[in-house]
């Protein structure tokens, strides 16, 4: 998937209230509880029906990674929706959410002023709008280069020019070279 797609989904997934199922024959009868069969699973994971029985009934218990990697993830996109909504729909109306990275920003400005990129660790608080417009859009399948540009500009709001109070003149921010990406709730 993408960094910021895979961090925004990490927030969420903090505020599970119960844990996933961990063992491959747990999720696989998971899965299958919420595709309705066990053919509609195989298709999903590209793994033959009878290899998806036989994760069901435990005569297969620890998948090969690639496999694991994806029952997981699917796993994790379906579970807890609810709690998953709530999340969402806090952190977009009155919560926000806090983006910690170590990242490349520079800025485009007028002549005269230093805008030359360079790496910076942040950790800042964007307001509940920007965190709407990140789950909106992430929702509605933008690309990860679409998310990195939300991203950018809500740090061009709230940490360069500070709500509005200075750097008025600031034209574009560069948020490229991300070491480290994560998002809390």
């Amino acid at each position: 998937m993408s960094l910021i797609g895979d961090g925004l989904n990490k927030a969420v997934q903090k505020a599970f209230t119960r844990p996933a199922p961990k063992s491959a024959g747990a999720q696989m009868r998971y899965l299958v509880k919420q595709l309705g069969g066990t053919k509609a699973v195989a298709q999903m994971l590209r793994v033959s029906q009878r290899t998806v029985e036989r994760y069901v009934k435990n005569q297969i218990k620890k998948p090969r990674p690639d496999l694991a990697g994806r029952i997981d993830r699917e796993v994790k996109k379906r579970w807890q929706p609810l709690i998953r909504a709530k999340a969402k729909q806090k952190a977009a109306s009155t919560g926000g959410i806090i983006i910690d990275t170590r990242a490349r920003l520079g800025y485009t400005a007028p002549i005269g002023s230093t805008d030359q990129d360079r790496i910076r660790h942040l950790t800042i608080a964007l307001p509940p709008v920007h965190a709407a417009r990140l789950f909106n859009a992430q929702e509605a399948g933008a690309s990860d280069a679409r998310l990195q540009e939300i991203a950018a500009e809500a740090l061009k709001e709230v940490y360069f020019q500070d709500g509005g109070r200075r750097a008025g003149s600031l034209d574009e921010v560069r948020f490229t070279d991300i070491e480290h990406l994560e998002f809390d709730l």
